[in-house]
């Protein structure tokens, strides 16, 4: 037997490519991550929400206002107890006895939910410069309840500061050429 006759042919290996994808695309779907099915089922969530407001919106014509309302509708079934400025036991982390504060949804889940969401919205079709999830408004909501919040808590969120790596080798050399003069002939 020669070395030809055992490799296969170029036509032999794409048959056999195809063979392999036609049998992998008749096997049952895997199942969506944990992540995708959240969003599935926050983007229907919203999608019902739109479709209970009198008159119905349609998602051609939801704005930004819609999703404020929408966050701020969800509130009712946060379990986040969030004290006022007035309750004695504002600012403190961890309160000794109960009290009749609100429950609101956390800003990391509210956070969490507009990331979704966005992502969602582009998935179906919507334009990301006109995302309404991404909108400026949305930001500013999401701050006002991120600080609202951590005074209620006595937990103040503090933005982490980038350390500056100064074991990389390519930043030594930045570094060090940014010191060093060149050095000039006959002045």
């Amino acid at each position: 037997m020669s070395m030809t006759s055992q490799r296969p042919t170029t036509t032999e290996s794409l048959t056999a490519i195809e063979q392999s994808r036609s049998s992998s695309s008749t096997a049952p779907p895997s199942h969506p991550s944990r992540y995708e099915s959240q969003k599935r089922r926050d983007w229907n969530t919203f999608c019902q929400y739109l479709k209970n407001q009198r008159p119905p919106v349609s998602l051609s014509h939801f704005s930004f206002n819609h999703v404020l309302e929408f966050l701020r509708y969800l509130d009712q079934f946060g379990k986040t107890k969030v004290h006022h400025p007035v309750c004695v036991f504002f600012g403190q982390p961890d309160p000794p006895a109960p009290c009749t504060c609100p429950l609101r949804q956390a800003w990391g889940s509210l956070d969490a939910l507009i990331g979704r969401l966005r992502a969602a919205y582009e998935e179906n079709g919507g334009s990301p410069d006109l995302n309404p999830f991404g909108n400026g408004a949305i930001r500013v909501y999401l701050r006002e309840v991120k600080e609202c919040q951590a005074k209620a808590r006595g937990i103040p969120y503090k933005k982490k500061k980038k350390k500056k790596n100064n074991n990389n080798p390519i930043t030594k050399f930045k570094d060090h050429a940014e010191a060093v003069q060149p050095f000039k002939l006959g002045t």
